[in-house]
């Protein structure tokens, strides 16, 4: 997407601005405005139930991991979808064109800088892979998967995590579809034993290090 064609996205979402093709500052603003929604519809349990028949597993199950792999809320302070900006990703997608940078490094790291201002800033110069750069909401769905995720476009992607949280839903069940974890989630129980394939599959080989298997299991009891 070229920088017009974002402004005139944000426009049509309410922003004043003008599409003149150099974002600057006030699209930064614009962004941060049209990203937040301090009103967003929570998931509710029929929404989970959907996603639980569409995984072919139950209620609890989805309940569970979900419960024990989401980040907490998927919202910030400020009613924006949760992100973590990941400058070594935006290095790579541009060929280090930016580098080096707050939003362009070919090492990972400045966490403790504003994920917001870093994406805004990379989106000035490379709309499409700032978003792609991040991972996004209550599971940290990186943005660069949104084609495995059924979405036409990284911002499409982005953009569904400001308007309700069951879109975070959607995108952790998708993962879970494209990492090819339905087998692991069918498993999953109230003895931690069957939890491993999920856990590990999901958070990787270091995943007894916070018993991931065992808060999944706990859950299922909790659940039943």
């Amino acid at each position: 997407m070229n920088p017009s064609d974002y402004q005139n996205w944000l426009i049509y979402r309410g922003a004043d601005i003008v599409a003149d093709g150099q974002p600057g500052q006030l699209t930064r603003d614009a962004t941060e405005l049209v990203f937040t929604n301090t009103n967003a519809p929570a998931v509710t349990d029929e929404d989970i139930q959907v996603l639980a028949y569409g995984l072919d597993c139950s209620f609890e199950q989805m309940s569970a991991v979900s419960i024990v792999e989401s980040g907490g809320s998927g919202y910030d302070s400020q009613g924006r979808p949760k992100i973590l900006y990941e400058r070594h990703k935006f290095h790579g997608f541009t060929s280090g064109k930016w580098s080096v940078c707050s939003y362009s490094n070919p090492q990972s790291g400045g966490y403790s800088e504003s994920s917001w201002d870093k994406l805004c800033a990379g989106l000035c110069k490379d709309v499409d892979s700032a978003f792609k750069s991040c991972s996004w909401g209550k599971f940290q769905v990186m943005g660069y998967w949104f084609p495995n995720l059924g979405y036409n476009s990284v911002l499409e992607m982005a953009y569904a995590t400001v308007l309700t949280e069951a879109a975070h839903y959607d995108l952790f069940a998708g993962y879970i579809k494209m990492a090819n974890l339905q087998s692991a989630l069918h498993q999953v129980s109230t003895d931690p034993e069957d939890c491993r394939a999920f856990a590990k599959g999901y958070n990787g080989p270091a995943y007894e290090d916070y018993d991931y298997h065992i808060k999944i299991a706990n859950e299922m009891i909790r659940l039943s």
